[in-house]
Parts: structure tokens; C-alpha cells; sequence
């Protein structure tokens, strides 16, 4: 997501930047505009304790490095109508006087949030493309996480018996495959990509 503002100058050559550039990812500008703009949409999850500039930065750049990748295999167009409702709820999270508010200060406008939405879904169909939509968990890897995490199978302060909560257990083990089995993907994209951080805390 790239939201470098730049103000039109008496010579078509030359141009006044007015935002602050955090970092460049193979050639692409993440400015302090896009880090705010994702914190206000909600595409960014800042951990508690985390600056959130840096937070919505490192995410930025996960951004687009995958936008770079869907770039290059272009996974199937999404629908108009599926594109809206994604719209949709993006907006949500930031209605009203605060979307206006945010749009005025960041520079975003109805076509960038179309264009955030349609990138979601491109990025959400490649990554299914590639990893799969689930990853497979046995029996005894559900039962690991079942003893891993007692806190999950709760019912009125006691454990739920692992032979009811297998299904849950197997999803959230596959979920938790399918997240590292990404994140290690990424880790190694970043380091092939040529990703310059400018933004200091």
C-alpha cells in the first residue's frame, strides 16, 4: 500500500514530498501516511506494549512483498460485488466523522479503499492457492495442542473431554501449521527482497 503525497510544483519536474517515508521495499515507498491509514482501517494488529508506527510498518512490508508475488502470478480476479462487501468491512472499523477524518489526513480516498479491498482479496486467494486452504492435522498433533492449550477447552471452568473437543482442536492446529508455515515463507522472501527501514522508533 503506497500513499506517498506530493504536492504539484510550478515545474512539472519537480515535486514537494510531504510525508515521511519509513521504509522502501524494492522500490516501493511505505510512508508514515500508509502505517496511519492501515491503524485506522484495521489491517494492521499492533501487539500490546508495540509502537504502533513500527507494528503497521513490519506489516506493510509483509504487504508488499506479497503484493509483489501476486504481481508476478496473478491469482483469479475477485468480483465486483465481492470487492464491495470487503469494502465494507474495512470501513467499518472506521465510520463516520472518523473515516473522514482519517481520509483528510492520510490522503486516502474511495478508489485507494476499493483498491485495499480488491488487494485483500487477491493476497487471501494467492496465499490459498500456494499453502492451501487447511493443513492436514493428525489425531495425535490435535491431541498435543489439546494439552498444550487447556485454557481453549473450557466449558463452565472445567475441561472439555478431548474426544469432544478433537474438531476444534484439529482446525486450530492446522491454522496454527498453515500461520508458521507462512510466516517462515516470508521471512525468507524478505530476506531475498531488497527492503531498506528508514523509520526509527
Amino acid at each position: 500500500m503506497v500513499l506517498l503525497l506530493t504536492c504539484a510544483a510550478p515545474s512539472v519536474s519537480t515535486q514537494q514530498v510531504l510525508d515521511r517515508v519509513l521504509a522502501h521495499v524494492n522500490g516501493q515507498a511505505i510512508t508514515l501516511s500508509d502505517a496511519r491509514a492501515a491503524i485506522g482501517l484495521g489491517l494492521i494488529r499492533v501487539p500490546a506494549g508495540e509502537d504502533p508506527i513500527t507494528a503497521a510498518m513490519e506489516q506493510l512490508i509483509e504487504r508488499q512483498l506479497l503484493l509483489g508475488e501476486v504481481a508476478r502470478f496473478s491469482p483469479p480476479e475477485p468480483d465486483a460485488a465481492v470487492i464491495a462487501r470487503e469494502k465494507s468491512a474495512i470501513t467499518r472499523s472506521a465510520s463516520g466523522a472518523d473515516l473522514e477524518t482519517l481520509m483528510k489526513s492520510t490522503g486516502l480516498d474511495e478508489e485507494r479503499i476499493t483498491e485495499i479491498a480488491r488487494d485483500n482479496l487477491r493476497i487471501q486467494a494467492y496465499l490459498n492457492q500456494r499453502f492451501g486452504v487447511t493443513v492436514q492435522a493428525s489425531q495425535d498433533e490435535a491431541a498435543e495442542y489439546y494439552r498444550s492449550h487447556p485454557e481453549e477447552f473450557q466449558r463452565d471452568g472445567k475441561p472439555i473431554p478431548f474426544d469432544e473437543a478433537e474438531p476444534i482442536a484439529r482446525q486450530r492446529t492446522s491454522s496454527e501449521r498453515r500461520q508458521s508455515t507462512i510466516a517462515q515463507w516470508l521471512r525468507d522472501l524478505r530476506q531475498r527482497a531488497d527492503v531498506v527501514v528508514l523509520y526509527k522508533k
